[in-house]
């Protein structure tokens, strides 16, 4: 018994020992590294310049031995890979054409239904009209409203097409 308390004893003799030196060692390294001991701005700026300059080369040489590491297509591979996106611009220009054309389409569709409702009011018109003067003077008035009408539908279909 009294040798097993001697080795429990020694064994935290021992770690309180590694503790204090451990505590030590980092007291050590603080007094190294404060900000009093810096060498004074000019040999840092040539240390900073120095590092500078052997990062540049590094890269340079990194990019050297990167850019070997490269491997270039053959002609055929390069030709397939071409006909092939130049076939996929096509088909995406040939989708984009029938939307534009489907789009037009509707807009001028759009344009006959609004010239054709204002037909039917001239028609309206002449019907109830009795004298020629006040027909004219309707279809003119009809006229200018419909040139307003197409011009509007005409500016937003040049906006969008």
């Amino acid at each position: 018994m009294a040798e097993e308390k001697k080795n429990v004893t020694g064994k935290v003799e021992q770690a309180t020992t590694d503790t204090k030196k451990a505590a030590a060692e980092k007291v050590a390294k603080a007094a190294k590294g404060d900000k009093n001991n810096k060498p004074n701005i000019s040999v840092r700026m040539k240390k900073g310049a120095a590092k500078a300059k052997n990062s540049t080369v590094k890269f340079f040489k990194d990019f050297k031995g990167e850019s070997k590491k490269i491997v270039w297509p053959d002609a055929k591979t390069v030709l397939k890979n071409t006909g092939i996106v130049l076939l996929v611009v096509a088909v995406i220009a040939l989708i984009v054409f029938a939307i534009d054309g489907g789009l037009a389409f509707i807009i001028e569709g759009l344009q006959k239904l609004a010239t054709g409702s204002t037909e039917t009011t001239t028609a309206v018109s002449n019907a109830v009209s009795t004298t020629t003067a006040s027909t004219t003077a309707a279809s003119t008035t009809t006229t200018t409203a419909d040139t307003t009408v197409a011009g509007m539908i005409g500016f937003f279909s040049n906006l969008i097409g």
